[in-house]
C-alpha cells in the first residue's frame, strides 16, 4: 500500500467520522429541542394523571391510569396491551406498549420500566396535585413515580418525532401492583420477567435520588416470621425446671442472638417490624393488626415476630438466613421456635455490566452540561422492579423525577427538572438504539 494512497485513506475516515459526529451531534439537538418543546404538556400530563387514585388496591384506579398512558404510548406509534391478573392475586394488571415487532432491530433492545400504582389507597386524604410554587408540587405517586413513568413518556415522544424509533425494540412495562406485589410473584411478575429475556438493557424511572446520581445496584427484601412456645403456668414457676422460660423470654434470646450473630456483612440489614406475645395472640395478615391476651402472672404461651431482610446478593440472603435458622435451634428451657421465610425482590448487584451503563449516562449527562452522575449507595434505597429483572439484562436504576418525601402526605415532585431530566433520557435511549 503505497503512502500517498494510506494518507488519502485516513483523510477519509477522518471526514466521515467527522459528518457521523455532526449528524448525531445535530439530531440530539433536535431530540433536546422537542423535548423542550413538549415540556409544559408533560407537566399538564403528570397533573393529570396524579389527580387518578391509583393506590395499589384501588383496581379501577390503577387500570383509569393505565388507560391514560395507552393512549398517549399508542400517540406515538406504539402498541400498548393491558395485561390482566387472576381474580385471586386482587392486583389490576401491568401496562406494557412496545414499538411495532422487526425481525432485526437497530441498536441494543430495551426495556423501560415503570409503574402505575401508589401508597396512597382511596381513603387517603392526600389525593391531588397541587402546586406550591412554580418548582415544586405537591404530589401523591407524583415522584413514585408517575413523574418517572410521564419521563418516559415523553421521552419517547421525542425519539417519535425525530423518526428514531423505527426499526427498533423498546418495551414499556407498567407494573401495577409495584408498590405490594401480587402474590405468588411466579405469576405478577411473569410478564416482566419475559420481556427482560429478549431484551438487553433495562432502564428503570423509580425516583431519582438526586441529579447527579443513578442506581447500579439495589438490595433484595425478603419476609421472615419467628414463633416461638412456652409452658403456660403461673409465673411464680418461671425459670424452674418444670416451667422454664417462656415465649416470650425465648423470642427475646433470639432477637438478642439476631443482633450478635447475624448482624455485620455489609449491606445486609433485618429488621423486626412487629411483635406479639401472650397466653393467646393473633395476626390479621391483611391488616398487619394484631391482638394478645395475657396477664403479668402467667407464663407467656406464644409470641410472634415478623420482619425484613435485606441483602446485596441472594448469596448473603441464603448466608444470612442460615444463620437465623442455627440460632432458633438453641432454645431454653421448656420452648419451642421456628421460623419462616417469605421472598419479595431479589437482589440487583453491582455488576460490570450496570457499571458500563452507567459510564454511558455520565457521559450523556457530561456531554448536554448536566454533570458527572455517579453510583448511589444501594444501602439507602429500596427494593423495586428492576430487581426481578436483573439476571437477564444489564440495569441501571432511579432515572425519574426528582423530589421529597415520597410514601408521606408531603411527597413533592420538583417540576423544573423534569426537562433536563427527560433529555438525558432522549438521548441515552437514542445511543443506545443508533450506536
Amino acid at each position: 500500500m503505497s503512502k500517498p494512497f494510506l494518507v488519502s485513506l485516513l483523510l477519509v475516515s477522518f471526514i466521515f467520522h467527522s459528518l457521523n459526529a455532526q449528524i448525531q451531534n445535530k439530531i440530539e439537538e433536535q431530540l433536546i429541542a422537542s423535548v423542550s418543546a413538549n415540556n409544559s404538556e408533560a407537566i399538564l400530563f403528570l397533573e393529570k394523571v396524579v389527580n387518578i387514585n391509583s393506590g395499589t388496591l384501588n383496581l379501577k384506579g390503577v387500570k383509569e391510569v393505565g388507560s391514560v398512558f395507552s393512549s398517549a404510548f399508542e400517540s406515538i406509534g406504539m402498541e400498548p396491551r393491558w395485561i390482566s391478573m387472576p381474580d385471586s392475586l386482587n392486583r389490576a394488571g401491568h401496562l406494557f406498549a412496545e414499538t411495532p415487532a422487526v425481525k432485526k432491530p437497530k441498536g441494543k433492545k430495551l426495556l423501560l420500566i415503570g409503574h402505575l400504582d401508589t401508597v396512597f389507597e382511596e381513603n387517603s386524604p392526600f389525593q391531588k396535585f397541587e402546586r406550591i410554587n412554580d418548582s415544586i408540587a405537591f404530589a401523591p405517586g407524583g415522584n413514585d413515580m408517575k413523574g418517572g413513568n410521564v419521563i418516559i413518556l415523553y421521552a419517547l415522544k421525542a425519539l417519535n418525532e425525530q423518526g428514531l424509533l423505527k426499526n427498533t425494540q423498546v418495551i414499556v412495562a407498567f407494573t401495577g401492583d409495584e408498590e405490594s406485589s401480587g402474590k405468588p410473584l411466579s405469576i405478577s411478575r411473569k410478564d416482566l420477567i419475559d420481556a427482560a429475556k429478549k431484551s438487553d438493557i433495562a432502564l428503570g424511572f423509580e425516583t431519582s435520588t438526586g441529579f447527579n446520581y443513578a442506581t447500579v445496584a439495589r438490595r433484595g427484601a425478603s419476609g421472615w416470621k419467628v414463633t416461638t412456645t412456652g409452658k403456660r403456668a403461673h409465673s411464680s414457676g418461671v425459670f424452674s425446671e418444670r416451667t422454664g422460660a417462656g415465649a416470650i423470654f425465648e423470642m427475646g434470646r433470639i432477637l438478642n442472638d439476631f443482633y450478635q450473630q447475624v448482624k455485620g456483612p455489609d449491606l445486609l440489614t433485618f429488621n423486626p417490624g412487629m411483635m406479639v406475645g401472650g397466653t393467646f395472640t393473633s395476626i390479621d395478615p391483611l391488616t398487619g393488626n394484631a391482638t394478645a391476651f395475657g396477664k403479668s402472672n402467667v407464663v407467656a404461651q406464644t409470641a410472634t415476630l415478623q420482619g425484613g431482610l435485606r441483602f446485596i446478593t441472594e448469596a448473603q440472603k441464603d448466608n444470612a438466613r442460615n444463620k437465623m435458622r442455627e440460632v432458633i435451634t438453641r432454645n431454653l428451657p421448656q420452648t419451642t421456635a421456628e421460623i419462616s421465610f417469605t421472598d419479595s425482590y431479589p437482589a440487583m448487584p453491582p455488576t460490570p455490566q450496570n457499571i458500563a451503563l452507567l459510564a454511558q449516562l455520565n457521559q450523556v449527562s457530561l456531554d448536554l452540561n448536566q454533570g458527572a452522575v455517579l453510583a448511589y449507595d444501594p444501602g439507602k434505597r429500596g427494593a423495586a422492579d428492576t430487581s426481578f429483572v436483573a439476571n437477564y439484562v444489564a440495569c441501571l436504576d432511579g432515572l425519574g423525577t426528582m423530589g421529597t418525601g415520597a410514601h408521606t402526605p408531603q411527597e413533592t415532585v420538583n417540576l423544573k427538572t423534569i426537562e433536563a431530566l427527560t433529555q438525558r433520557t432522549a438521548v441515552l435511549i437514542y445511543r443506545l438504539l443508533h450506536p
